[in-house]
């Protein structure tokens, strides 16, 4: 019964007229929504409507949110939903904004059993069934047409949707099983290899923040598809396929369909 009153509200939600301003927002600042095609922008901003009535935004330590806010995160964090069964983040009800960078308490845990808690600045941090903390002048740093691979918004999102696969989020993304064993070898394999080359001090593709755990090595591969689509695809190829299939959408086609 709830489940079928929410897709009915969802579905009034997605039928409201885009306010043209607010297209132009998104369209000024996400890079990734200016590469989509016709249908796909049309989705795009049918999911950011709900996510907007779902989600509440707040700002602390004097931050103000305003639209241009909002809808330049929601439309991000969007992105990742693009082709797939959603249930807009299952357990993600709050995003809030600081003004710049912030500090969290951190835990180091050491083989021997030994935790190190203490301060660490961070630019964004995902709660699990808890809010994300996001900062507002690294938001800004996605805007533009960046090449490092560095997106905090799909960084911190993705973790959120890591947690809900299987709670609505894309929970038939593997039909098969030889798919599903697919995927997880090839993301074991990458995530290993990376580990030992940053033990060993070999440079690195992939930012070498993704060794810390694999849930941060799939929220830094998340990054590099989206941001670096082609550069992933030549260092990493398997990687980059398991990637399309996970998120049915092929980013480094996108940019090849560009006009000249």
């Amino acid at each position: 019964m709830f489940g079928w009153f929410k897709k009915w509200r969802r579905d009034r939600i997605a039928r409201q007229p885009f306010p043209s301003r607010w297209r132009a927002i998104i369209e000024a600042n996400v890079p990734y929504y200016r590469l989509l095609p016709g249908d796909d922008r049309v989705e795009l901003l049918r999911h950011v409507r709900i996510f907007l009535a779902e989600k509440r935004f707040e700002g602390v330590q004097g931050f103000v949110v305003t639209d241009e806010v909002r809808l330049t995160i929601a439309a991000m964090a969007c992105v990742l939903l693009l082709h797939r069964t959603t249930n807009y983040f299952s357990g993600l009800k709050t995003i809030i904004i600081y003004p710049g960078s912030f500090v969290s308490s951190h835990v180091e845990r050491f083989d021997s059993g030994f935790e190190l808690i203490g301060p660490e600045t961070r630019l964004g941090e995902a709660w699990h069934r808890g809010p994300i903390l996001l900062s507002w002048p690294d938001v800004q740093e996605a805007m533009g047409e960046t090449t490092d691979g560095s997106n905090v918004v799909y960084h911190e999102f993705t973790h959120h949707l890591d947690w809900s696969v299987g709670r609505g989020e894309g929970s038939r993304i593997f039909d098969r099983r030889k798919d599903l064993k697919r995927w997880l070898e090839v993301l074991s394999r990458e995530y290993l290899r990376l580990q030992k080359d940053v033990q060993r001090g070999r440079d690195t593709f992939l930012d070498d923040y993704g060794a810390e755990s694999p849930a941060e090595f799939f929220a830094v591969v998340t990054e590099c598809f989206f941001e670096m689509s082609r550069d992933l695809r030549d260092h990493h190829p398997e990687l980059y396929e398991q990637l399309k299939i996970f998120y049915h959408q092929d980013p480094a086609a996108l940019m090849e369909n560009l006009p000249e």
